[in-house]
């Protein structure tokens, strides 16, 4: 009989205001969290911030995703469903490859989500332009 394998990864504390954030462009941006580079191996997180009146395309993904609002006045567009307002807090679960976005319902206040996709190598498809990239994609920038 073999000894059980043991997980070698170590735990991570990971602190958003000493990591790199990504400008997404549109007035919204990126700071990645869990990933590969932290031993993460089933999903990804982060946070995108939202400047005042800043909306994100329609878009999908390869996979289930998960949103909270972390803070500021958000809606939620679904395509084919009506749209919800979220308070702070409010969680999502999105199923793979439905189009959809957020959008920062104030002009004058920021807003901020946590996200999480249930794969590593999750895509944004473009629902306009069809066009699909990786997420971590968009740390590279």
């Amino acid at each position: 009989m073999t000894a059980p394998q043991t997980d070698t990864r170590r735990a991570a504390v990971l602190r958003p205001s000493e990591i790199k954030t990504h400008d997404r462009g549109g007035g919204a941006s990126t700071t990645p969290l869990v990933g590969p580079s932290v031993g993460a191996t089933a999903f990804i997180n982060g946070i995108t911030s939202f400047g005042a009146g800043t909306k994100i395309p329609f878009h999908s993904h390869n996979c289930e995703e998960s949103v909270v609002l972390l803070e500021g006045e958000a809606m939620l567009d679904i395509e084919g469903q009506e749209s919800v307002q979220l308070q702070p807090l409010d969680t999502t679960w999105l199923p793979p490859n439905l189009s959809h976005r957020f959008r920062n319902l104030s002009d004058t206040q920021p807003m901020k989500i946590l996200w999480i996709y249930a794969r590593l190598d999750a895509t944004r498809t473009l629902t306009e332009t069809g066009v699909t990239n990786f997420v971590s994609a968009e740390h590279n920038k």
